[in-house]
């Protein structure tokens, strides 16, 4: 009676267990690394503006009636409250800045850090699609991001909507809103800088360039070049997640933020396209591209 031979080549999982596989190991990898400690002073910075709010209305030098008065563009005088001030700095202090530092600091290590520890040789030879391998990382970038960014907007909403008469129950739809902005905006932001992290040898500083150079100057600039930025389709939902007055309007001018905005259409098509382009790019790029580690 014949014996069956017993095949040596490895099984190779399927798709989704091998992503599985690899967000499991990089999420802990991303959030304990000194990035993350980084971006937790950074997220702070908001926390620490509505903590002062809070410290000068218990000193009774801000009133919690009535609102805050604030001279516009226009040189007019206008009202804004609790609610009013938590949609600027989420627009301000969030989507500005700290979505797209987070999309820069994790999304362009994705690949760049295997690169640099020298591990992603190994990475790659392992019975693992590249493409899983890259869905994994994507998949543990956004759940870290979000659980360094989350706890920071909480805070800023309890500590900030309840100020100047405003009610927090009456402002939580429009936090849902934010929250789901603020995740459309990780969502791209890393698709980009993840695609960016594959394809330079600087990512880190091309990133950079990207978000604190291009993108403000070119916000400010008359022409078609804004609708090459991520910020300019993100600010055509923006106005929907933020109360829409007068005062909201006069500070947003001060900011220089665009009064001609895409619609909530065209900005989601926007948004759409930087999300699967980044993304199917990142996968092409891995794909063909060979890794030789240097000694």
């Amino acid at each position: 009676m014949s014996t069956p031979l017993t095949s040596n080549v490895p099984v190779v999982p399927s798709f989704f267990r091998s992503a599985v596989r690899v967000y499991e190991l990089s999420l802990g990898r991303m959030l304990w690394s000194r990035r993350t400690l980084f971006m937790a002073l950074v997220v702070g910075g908001p926390v620490a503006v509505a903590l002062v709010l809070r410290l000068l209305a218990a000193l009774d030098l801000l009133s919690l009636t009535g609102g805050v008065d604030f001279v516009d563009s226009a040189n007019q005088r206008v009202t804004i409250d609790g609610p009013g001030i938590f949609g600027l700095m989420v627009w301000g202090f969030y989507l500005r800045f700290s979505v797209p530092l987070l999309g820069v600091f994790y999304g362009t290590s994705l690949i760049a850090d295997e690169i640099e520890d020298k591990t992603i040789t190994y990475l790659f030879t392992r019975p693992l699609s590249r493409c899983a391998v890259l869905a994994g990382k994507y998949f543990a970038y956004l759940v870290s991001t979000g659980l360094v960014l989350l706890p920071s907007v909480m805070l800023v909403f309890f500590l900030v909507v309840s100020l100047l008469g405003g009610s927090i129950g009456a402002a939580f739809p429009s936090l849902v809103t934010d929250l789901a902005l603020l995740a459309v905006g990780l969502a791209v932001y890393g698709a980009l800088f993840m695609l960016i992290g594959t394809w330079f040898r600087r990512p880190l500083l091309t990133g950079l360039v990207f978000i604190l150079g291009w993108e403000p100057i070119v916000a400010v600039v008359p022409g078609y070049l804004k609708r090459f930025t991520v910020s300019y389709y993100l600010e055509g939902l923006a106005p929907h997640a933020m109360p829409q007055d007068r005062a909201v309007t006069g500070i947003l001018g001060v900011m220089q933020v665009s009064e001609v905005v895409p619609s909530v259409a065209a900005s989601l098509i926007g948004l759409g396209l930087i999300l699967v382009g980044g993304l199917s790019l990142s996968a092409w790029v891995v794909e063909r591209r060979e890794y030789v580690i240097e000694q």
